[in-house]
């Protein structure tokens, strides 16, 4: 099987919803296009309202802390700026995050699915760059092997969504991709260094249809391979479109 992208992902607002997307442009030094664009302070964060600067995970609210936020599902409306959330037990919410009353409304809508013992949503926060949680900009790349392996480990298959990725490539075998480290990927029109691998959360232990916690996945990467890691981070040092379909090359 010739390696190859087979979905791209961006999640407009960190941990409020993943879209699919079939192509997108990268850019050197940046992340995704309309990835984590904006991301939901909680009352107990660090931040001062109104900053740009990338802020820490810890700051915000998460699926690892509110497993429902898993089932949210996204849609940009580029030229408007706007974005669109679906949960199966809410109505759907269109908003521009950067305007104060569709904030407001934004936090009020996710009050019912975030987990009333922890932190409340308190306010919507941006960064210059995309609020990954990487402290670097990165775009994040993983393996379609890799999740079947898992999946085969828990005894089920594993939706993508759970692992919040922005590239899905298959052609290579399982946990491959934590042998770039260090070496270099060519996707379509763009050149990525891979960096690091990616140490997972308690998200990925929720189903992202429903939102409730029905997988150990931490445990099965474990106990199966000795570590908690799935994916990996790479940053963007040539720019250009890439697509679903497009081939993989490790440099």
């Amino acid at each position: 099987m010739a390696a190859r992208v087979t979905h791209l992902w961006r999640h407009p607002i960190k941990a409020h919803g993943a879209e699919s997307v079939d192509r997108t442009v990268l850019t050197a030094g940046r992340t995704m296009p309309w990835d984590r664009v904006w991301a939901i302070a909680h009352e107990a964060a660090r931040i001062d309202r109104g900053g740009d600067t990338w802020q820490p995970c810890v700051n915000f609210s998460r699926g690892a802390k509110s497993p429902e936020l898993m089932a949210i599902g996204a849609q940009v409306d580029e030229a408007a700026g706007r974005v669109t959330l679906t949960h199966p037990r809410l109505a759907p919410i269109t908003v521009n995050p950067d305007v104060a009353e569709d904030a407001t409304r934004l936090i009020d809508w996710v009050q019912p699915i975030s987990d009333p013992d922890r932190a409340r949503p308190a306010f919507v926060a941006r960064a210059d760059r995309g609020m990954t949680d990487s402290d670097w900009p990165s775009v994040s790349v993983l393996n379609a092997a890799s999740l079947g392996a898992l999946g085969e480990r828990v005894g089920q298959e594993l939706a993508q969504e759970r692992f919040r990725g922005n590239l899905w490539v298959e052609g290579f075998d399982a946990w491959e991709e934590f042998g770039w480290i260090g070496r270099r990927l060519r996707i379509g029109r763009a050149v990525l260094a891979v960096r690091e691998p990616i140490t997972r959360c308690k998200a990925t232990t929720a189903n992202p249809e429903t939102g409730r916690i029905d997988v150990d996945t931490l445990g099965a990467l474990d106990a199966g391979w000795g570590h908690t890691d799935f994916g990996i981070y790479a940053e963007v040092i040539e720019g250009g479109e890439i697509a679903v379909g497009d081939g993989v090359v490790v440099e």
